[in-house]
């Protein structure tokens, strides 16, 4: 028996259908649902809709279900339809009546919708936890090596000097860019549903603020209709945040295997971080980073997905939303899996020196060449015209030293900027707020 059904059962098949993987989906928000039962029913009772006696057995019953989640103990059973029936029929049995009253002023539609805000900030500050550690990797590394110079490339063909400092600061700073679209998925993330019930609210005078602030929402969905309609709008917004991030990490992982290639061999990894071929015994295979590199273009893939699964939709609630679980909650398990082993692998990263010393690479220093003579006062055209004719006629001789000084370049790479625009976009989320509002909700 479902918490909606009448006097008909079901056919099998249609609800084998219809429930599909949600179970196993909806365990990932079990946390998440209790937390937002015990909002609710702390507002329920704030306006006389649940005693002090029931609201203090389910406020006892549902932290005692909060203790089994986060030791895995908390199963969906097959009878049962998702997790919200899960959490009330457990209540029901232990405490009884009071167990059957959590759901009024409330439909699965705004629990469904409070679960995942939830759940979608839990999953944000994890992302952005190891794009730190990554950022942090990323900048060290850049300090570490930011007077060994490599190959500049367009075109893939050599094109001016750079520098391992530039090249792994510009991950960094990338990285930093792509934190003001994950802000961006928090903001809108931290808005509470709860009280739009079925996406048109309730004639119970409900306190949405209340909530809002037990929860620890920055603000509320204020329009019932709009917080159901945010329904898949919000899982493409955290897509599109997702999809950022995994764009920087796939070229970064493209970067890596051009650059391990024997042709390059400008880096180089441990034999024991790398695979070898059943028939090519001298093979070091960067499959870590080929991974890291499709697994974010899945990723990339992500927002188009949703987009297509939810365009055209009419107002209101549509089973449709519910398949979109299955493809936005593995990405994040698959995005964290990419930044945590992207910075592992760079703790053991190796870096040829003396690269450009190369004769190949002389031709890299032809603008410096060319800079020299516009320095000693002929016009930029005819100093171009000059070196290019050396190139051509084999007489071009490099000057390899670099006078790169200006901001972000190979003498000067700001990295103590690049570090301050982290913080100062790390401080825009408030993930104290949000602790400490939901560890005094479970006090």
């Amino acid at each position: 028996m479902k918490i909606w059904q009448k006097n008909i059962d079901v056919d099998s098949f249609v609800e084998s259908f219809t429930v599909g993987n949600d179970r196993e989906m909806d365990l990932q928000l079990a946390e998440a649902d209790v937390l937002g039962s015990l909002a609710h029913t702390r507002m329920l009772n704030s306006i006389g809709l649940m005693t002090d006696e029931d609201l203090a057995l389910v406020q006892q019953a549902l932290k005692k279900i909060h203790e089994e989640i986060l030791e895995g103990v908390f199963t969906i059973e097959d009878s049962v339809e998702d997790v919200h029936s899960q959490v009330e029929m457990m209540l029901t049995q232990r405490i009884g009546e009071a167990g059957k009253k959590i759901h009024s002023g409330r439909s699965r539609n705004d629990q469904v919708l409070v679960d995942l805000k939830l759940y979608f900030r839990s999953e944000i500050q994890g992302i952005f936890n190891n794009t730190e550690l990554l950022f942090k990797q990323l900048l060290q590394l850049s300090e570490q090596y930011k007077n060994v110079l490599m190959p500049g490339y367009t075109h893939l063909q050599i094109a001016m000097p750079s520098s391992f400092g530039l090249w792994f600061g510009a991950y960094a700073e990338s990285l930093v860019d792509d934190l003001y679209l994950l802000k961006a998925a928090w903001s809108i993330s931290n808005k509470n549903p709860l009280g739009s019930a079925a996406g048109y609210g309730s004639s119970f005078p409900l306190n949405r603020t209340m909530t809002t602030e037990l929860l620890g929402f920055e603000d509320l969905n204020y329009n019932v209709v709009y917080a159901q309609m945010g329904r898949g709008k919000t899982e493409r917004i955290v897509a599109q945040a997702m999809s950022s991030i995994a764009a920087t990490l796939a070229k970064f992982a493209m970067d890596i295997t051009l650059y391990i290639n024997q042709n390059f061999g400008f880096i180089s990894f441990p034999a024991h971080l790398t695979t070898g071929s059943s028939i090519m015994p001298h093979k070091k295979n960067p499959d870590v980073f080929e991974l890291i590199r499709s697994r974010c273009n899945k990723i990339q893939a992500l927002p188009n997905e949703i987009a297509l699964m939810t365009t055209n939709l009419p107002m209101g609630y549509h089973r449709d939303l519910q398949l979109l679980k299955e493809n936005l909650f593995p990405s994040f398990e698959s995005l964290n899996d990419c930044l945590a082993m992207a910075t592992f692998m760079l703790q053991h990263i190796s870096i040829k020196e003396n690269i450009l010393d190369d004769p190949k690479y002389d031709y890299l220093f032809s603008v410096e060449v060319v800079n020299n003579e516009v320095l000693q006062g002929i016009p930029f055209r005819e100093a171009y015209k000059n070196i290019g004719m050396a190139i051509e006629e084999g007489t071009f001789q490099p000057s390899k030293e670099v006078k790169h000084t200006h901001e972000g370049s190979i003498g000067n790479l700001c990295n103590d900027q690049i570090e301050r625009m982290f913080e100062e976009v790390k401080s825009q989320f408030g993930f104290e707020k949000v602790e400490k509002a939901l560890n005094e909700l479970l006090k």
